[in-house]
């Protein structure tokens, strides 16, 4: 059997190169008529892209772009979004002004890079649209005051898979991107995301936050705790990228949540705990099942098990408690992790169903 090279992935563009983009061809149009396509911008980094308008509308007034969101390999929810740029003139002086179009949302919370009550449109993006107004104002000497308002047709039921309600980003996506480009399978947009939910927690004044690696851990500490949806932080696999920026940006209480596998790898000190990227060293559980009084032969299968559960579930049938003493491993090594931060911290260790199999409260060492 033959094997294929790895095929490699393709990079796309973020929902604010393609706002750039299109708010370029928009205000060329309603100085000259005509819009460019495809229309050049330049990239936060340097460089140059090139995209290729889905449709465009000159009416009276104003001009509007629309660019199909590609963003490559990556698993992005809006790839394949139509963004589109309306660009309406200002009176001189006025600068470039920013409006949430429909799909667009509206930040109502503090702590985010934008300030409550304006359009979900991120630095960068803001500048580099105003970067390219300047450049066509420059090239037909024009003033460069606009209005750029900026849509994302579906975006208000898409922003319902990402943490915007989370985030008090109301009726809709945000126009994000630092460099203009998505590169595939990144984790930087979501580990940039739970630093913002922590932002957004301290902003608002909130003493207690969550992480928890899914929805069945989530609901765990929902069941046990009546908190605003500001504390959950949706961490998933990324441990590394909640605990480090909560070392420097901290809060009184954490409730870290989640299954046997997963803790059992950041008891052993990985940040990342998707499985193509960190692994169960089943010596550790070896060490966990010696730790909790196990008989010798099934600390010696422990090493046949396929999977970490099937650890867990011997234990369990043998009436072995070994999420408790994980719940403390896995504290220990949070605390490491944590520094001297002044956090009070909880381990929750939970199974499929959101059942707490075994914990390790605030006070507990």
């Amino acid at each position: 059997m033959s094997m294929e090279e790895p095929k490699e992935l393709r990079r796309g563009w973020t929902t604010g190169a393609c706002a750039t983009a299109a708010a370029k061809a928009a205000y060329c149009a309603l100085l000259t008529g005509t819009f460019p396509d495809p229309v050049e911008i330049s990239l936060p980094r340097g460089g140059t892209a090139d995209f290729v308008l889905t449709r465009h509308d000159l009416p009276d007034g104003s001009a509007s772009a629309t660019i199909t969101k590609d963003a490559g390999d990556d698993p992005d929810v809006t790839h394949g979004a139509l963004v589109t740029s309306t660009v309406r003139l200002l009176p001189a002086g006025a600068g470039v002004r920013f409006r949430a179009g429909p799909g667009v949302g509206t930040v109502t919370r503090p702590g985010l890079p934008i300030p409550p009550g304006e359009p979900a449109i991120n630095p960068v993006p803001r500048q580099m649209m105003q970067t390219a107004i300047a450049e066509i104002a420059a090239a037909h000497g024009a003033s460069g005051d606009v209005e750029i308002e900026v849509s994302i047709q579906g975006g208000e039921n898409l922003a319902l898979k990402t943490m915007n309600p989370r985030l008090g980003i109301v009726g809709g996506l945000s126009v994000l991107g630092t460099t203009g480009i998505v590169r595939p399978f990144s984790c930087a947009a979501w580990i940039a995301s739970i630093h913002r939910g922590i932002d957004v927690a301290r902003a608002v004044g909130l003493t207690h936050v969550v992480g928890a690696t899914g929805s069945a851990s989530e609901d765990a500490v929902r069941a046990r705790y009546d908190l605003d949806e500001t504390a959950f932080l949706d961490m998933g696999d990324f441990a590394g990228g909640l605990l480090k920026y909560l070392r420097n940006h901290p809060v009184e209480r954490l409730t870290l949540a989640g299954g046997f596998a997963k803790f059992t790898k950041l008891a052993q000190g990985a940040l990342d705990l998707h499985s193509a990227r960190s692994s169960v060293d089943f010596a550790f559980l070896q060490g966990l099942l010696a730790d909790a009084g196990a008989p010798d032969d099934q600390i010696r299968d422990a090493t046949r098990a396929n999977t970490a559960k099937e650890v867990l579930d011997r234990a369990l049938d043998a009436g072995i408690d070994l999420t408790g003493p994980l719940a403390r491993r896995t504290k220990a090594a949070v605390r490491q992790i944590l520094k001297e931060a002044p956090i009070a911290v909880e381990v929750l260790i939970t199974d499929r169903s959101g059942t707490v199999l075994g914990e390790c409260g605030f006070d507990e060492s």
